[in-house]
């Protein structure tokens, strides 16, 4: 039966408008953010892959990916002790976990957008009305909640929401990334501290050398059989030589500093452990994933996904401001003026869109859409670059064995003939010049094999790190360690 009141509206045009409603609120407009698909790259650099491995060098496991604390390949407690001590203590991680926290409380005010908002008001004051039939001054007051709400109806809070929650994703994503940083300087730092502390000892034992070669030769020139100018030259040499400990010196305390300030404390609160070589030892093997795997488990391409996803989102809240805005709204007030009062409540809905701005809206989703475009090409090349890291660093390692192998053999002839120039020296068949050119040779050998195996473990530290370190997703990990009490460390 239908109603003759003029106003009444029929059931089922009520159903019928109530059904269009709810279908415009499930209408989110803009594009649905997709992660970009995987590469189909299944090699870094084919070269330097085939050849890892050869001449007994070091070898890689491909399609093998990083697991557990990547620093753990290089079986060093000290190492793993300073590392995790970083962690704790570092002030960048603290600050990227507040920022994190803070990305997370505006995903949460985002949010409260999509629901009611109840609001309190109340005033009053002092009238006086003058088209009474006897003017007359009273007070009046007002007071009572109202509440507003934005249906929504094409996605446009939505699409602010997931703008922040990408947002919030992004900042997961540098936590990761400095946590990879931090662990990545640490490690290097340590191997610096070692590599200083063996180039120093290796000088010290240069310099003994020298001592040793200038009392020879001045104990021969006190007995006649060489002149002042040999005694000169070993002086010499015994000088230049002390000149090579103080840079030295000075790249172990500047990586020991480097340390205390990684892991929060001043150079003077605190002192990393002596580090040496014999401390580390340089993986055998490494793993390394697939491309496509390894652009999933490197932060900085996922810092790039999160941003592309921002991108998006933009694009979604321009399109949205392009629709109308539908807005429900209801007040109850308890009111009164003079001697008189009421109870006054009221529902209203409302309907307001753009008509002409002079193009403005939709030029602001076109320069949205354009942001997202060169967002799409930074990611691509974010993902092409790390490639790129990849392959570089994997030719390093190999170049780094050639080199090591190189400077062994040189080390060894060196030795030998520094060795027999001494007992040459000694027997008075050869010049104290010839044993100083031999001890200059041994000399750069020696400093030039304990630089080698510095650049073997320095670039097999930056094979990891460019493979993601298996650091990926470390943030949300240590929040399940912290929630569950362990002390795990990824």
């Amino acid at each position: 039966m239908i109603s003759s009141h003029p106003f009444q509206t029929p059931f089922p045009a009520k159903l019928s408008a109530l059904s269009v409603l709810v279908f415009l609120s499930a209408c989110t407009v803009g594009p649905d953010f997709k992660t970009p698909a995987d590469s189909p790259s299944q090699h870094y650099d084919q070269q330097a892959e085939q050849r890892l491995g050869q001449d007994g060098g070091q070898r890689i496991e491909p399609g093998r990916k990083v697991s557990g604390h990547w620093w753990s390949a290089l079986r060093s407690p000290k190492l793993d002790q300073v590392v995790r001590r970083a962690i704790d203590g570092n002030l960048e991680l603290v600050a990227a976990d507040a920022t994190i926290r803070q990305a997370s409380a505006s995903v949460a005010a985002a949010e409260g957008a999509l629901y009611p908002q109840v609001d309190f008001g109340a005033t009053a004051g002092r009238q006086r009305l003058h088209n009474a039939k006897a003017p007359a001054t009273d007070n009046f007051y007002a007071i009572g909640p109202r509440v507003g709400f934005d249906l929504d109806v094409f996605g446009g809070n939505k699409r602010l929401v997931e703008q922040q929650q990408a947002f919030a994703d992004l900042q997961k994503r540098r936590y990761d990334a400095a946590y990879l940083k931090l662990t990545s300087d640490v490690t290097s730092q340590a191997l610096l501290v070692a590599s200083a502390n063996a180039q120093i000892q290796a000088v010290e034992k240069l310099l003994a050398n020298d001592s040793k070669n200038l009392e020879l030769v001045r104990a021969a020139h006190i007995n006649g059989s060489t002149t002042q100018v040999d005694v000169s030259l070993a002086e010499t040499r015994l000088a230049q030589d002390r000149t090579l400990l103080p840079p030295l010196a000075q790249q172990r305390d500047a990586a020991r500093h480097a340390l205390s300030i990684l892991t929060g404390k001043g150079p003077a609160d605190w002192i990393p452990p002596p580090f040496d070589l014999a401390d580390f030892t340089l993986p055998a093997s490494v793993p390394v994933s697939l491309p496509s795997e390894m652009a999933r488990a490197r932060p900085d391409v996922q810092q790039a996904e999160a941003e592309l996803h921002i991108a998006s989102a933009a694009v979604g809240v321009a399109t949205a401001n392009l629709y109308p805005k539908v807005t429900l709204s209801a007040s109850l007030a308890q009111a009164a003026s003079g001697n008189g009062g009421a109870a006054l409540w009221g529902f209203a809905a409302g309907i307001a869109g753009p008509i002409f701005n002079g193009g403005t809206l939709k030029a602001e989703r076109q320069a949205a859409v354009e942001g997202y475009n060169a967002t799409l090409a930074s990611y691509q090349q974010t993902v092409i670059s790390s490639f790129g890291q990849v392959a570089d660093t994997l030719q390093a390692i190999n170049h780094d064995a050639e080199q090591y192998r190189a400077q062994d053999d040189a080390l060894r002839a060196a030795e030998t003939s520094f060795r027999l120039n001494q007992q040459a020296y000694a027997q008075g068949e050869n010049s104290i010049l010839q044993v100083l050119e031999a001890e200059r040779a041994y000399e750069q050998a020696l400093l030039g094999h304990i630089r080698a195996k510095t650049a073997q473990y320095l670039d097999t530290v930056q094979l990891f790190v460019a493979l993601g370190g298996n650091c990926a997703g470390v943030f949300e990990q240590r929040v399940a360690s912290r929630e569950t009490g362990s002390t795990s460390y990824q």
